[in-house]
């Protein structure tokens, strides 16, 4: 196989390395499996009252410390979208995590430490996070616990060392203007490999990012901002393996740049102008005072038991810093569906992006999915742009369709249906206001800065692979 020699391109060499030569893809899943089977775990719904060192009063549900986060009430203003003021719990968490890989080249190839790492919200417990994955609190060691394993390589990183690093936002409608720092860094010396941790490659982890659940919110927003370089037309790398039409197409739309419908200051034009048009104003409001929700000893919820619920759980898990606390989660009301939908224009590949505004935006709109509905029962709606093509598209349009969870620390068995749709002929190629083409590579320019791309587009993003 061809190697890619730059420093940027070393993720292309790891890419297109369908197979590791540490642990093979099937092995994993078994690996996985263990993991889950070596460590008990017991997740317990209780009381709000019975939270420990927490504390739910009528204004918040708060940390006795406080650190990690809390549970607080925001009265909502806004111009866009048909409902223009709302009420609703939210979770404050102002401080900055830390999302990071380390990586390290083994025979030319560039490796990444993965955790099998159990959230208390995971679906199925175990899945594979970054090596870091932890909050201010947790590092500075709030909790009292030990310090997260290899903390001390993305504290002492070196710039020469760094190979991505942003800041990219949490879900705006559940957090308020949440933000983590997204890391990864590669390393030249030997260093311990505990037994929850596994070098996989980048096109290992795109690969296992096909099957369900698998693969955690916090590993797919890291690896959605990595480079793969810019290229001229007629300068492209050449594909190193034999692949379909579909990872070709994807592939020219993630290098060639300048092919685009509209050049990079015509998108942050448009960004621009919807962010200036675009007004939110957020209020915090006690928890007892949320119009339409009702706050009991077991629960927050809506009235109309829409949209998501708030609760407490006892937690009890073997292999983490603090193995017994107690704490808040979000529950959703059901599954939500996220999708893009791409369509070849002048010979390069474009995603039909939309801009969104959520309550927890750290700059009012973020450019999001085709197609994002979190909430209320979206199969009985009609007044969500394309969420009928997506619903009702031909199978063989369907190039990615799996379920994901989100980030299991603070939600609770919430996930969502992700797809990538190509669409044909009979899609059109002129798009409501607040809707714009962008190729692949456009994408990955935005996600070079923060709070572009929200969550589920990069997420999104992630799964793609040219393999």
């Amino acid at each position: 196989m061809e190697k890619y020699s730059t420093k940027e391109n070393l993720f292309l060499n790891s890419v297109f390395a369908k197979e590791g030569s540490f642990i093979q893809n099937d092995q994993v899943i078994q690996w996985m499996k263990e993991q889950n089977e070596k460590v008990n775990v017991k997740i317990t719904k209780i009381p709000f009252r019975e939270l420990n060192l927490w504390n739910a009063s009528k204004n918040d549900i708060s940390h006795e410390s406080g650190k990690f986060f809390s549970i607080v009430g925001i009265h909502v203003k806004t111009n866009y979208g048909d409902v223009l003021s709302w009420e609703q719990p939210i979770i404050n968490q102002p401080e900055i995590g830390y999302l990071g890989f380390i990586t390290k080249e083994f025979d030319g190839i560039l490796y990444f430490l993965m955790q099998a790492k159990i959230e208390p919200g995971n679906i199925n417990y175990v899945q594979l996070s970054p090596t870091l994955q932890a909050t201010k609190s947790n590092y500075t060691k709030a909790h009292k616990g030990n310090s997260p394993l290899y903390l001390e390589y993305f504290q002492q990183a070196t710039p020469d060392q760094i190979l991505s690093d942003q800041l990219q936002s949490e879900q705006g409608a559940r957090f308020l203007k949440k933000r983590n720092r997204n890391i990864i860094i590669k390393i030249e010396e030997e260093i311990p490999v505990y037994d929850n941790f596994i070098w996989l490659t980048l096109g290992q982890i795109k690969n296992l990012m096909t099957i369900d659940n698998l693969v955690n919110m916090d590993t797919r927003t890291v690896i959605s901002g990595i480079p793969f370089g810019s290229y001229e037309k007629g300068s492209l790398p050449a594909l190193p393996l034999n692949t379909g039409t579909i990872q070709q197409m994807f592939f020219k739309s993630a290098l060639e740049k300048n092919k685009g419908l509209y050049s990079i200051d015509n998108i942050i034009s448009f960004i621009t102008r919807q962010k200036s048009y675009y007004e939110l104003e957020v209020t915090r409001i006690p928890l007892n005072d949320i119009k339409r929700w009702h706050y009991t000893e077991n629960e927050i919820f809506h009235e109309r038991h829409k949209y998501f619920k708030v609760i407490a759980v006892n937690v009890e898990i073997g292999n983490r810093e603090i193995v017994n606390w107690t704490q808040p989660v979000v529950e959703p009301a059901q599954e939500g569906l996220c999708a893009f939908i791409c369509k070849e224009i002048n010979g390069v590949l474009h995603f039909a992006v939309q801009t969104k505004l959520e309550c927890g935006n750290f700059d009012i709109i973020e450019l999001a999915p085709t197609v994002q509905v979190l909430t209320g029962n979206y199969r009985e709606t009609n007044d969500i742009p394309y969420l009928d093509y997506v619903l009702n598209v031909d199978k063989k349009s369907i190039i990615y369709d799996t379920y994901q969870s989100e980030e299991g620390g603070r939600f609770y068995r919430e996930q969502n249906r992700n797809m990538i749709i190509f669409g044909g002929d009979e899609f059109p190629m002129r798009l409501p206001d607040n809707f714009i083409w962008m190729t692949l590579n456009q994408l990955y320019t935005f996600l070079k800065f923060n709070n572009y791309l929200n969550i589920q587009a990069r997420n999104l993003v992630a799964s793609i692979s040219f393999i």
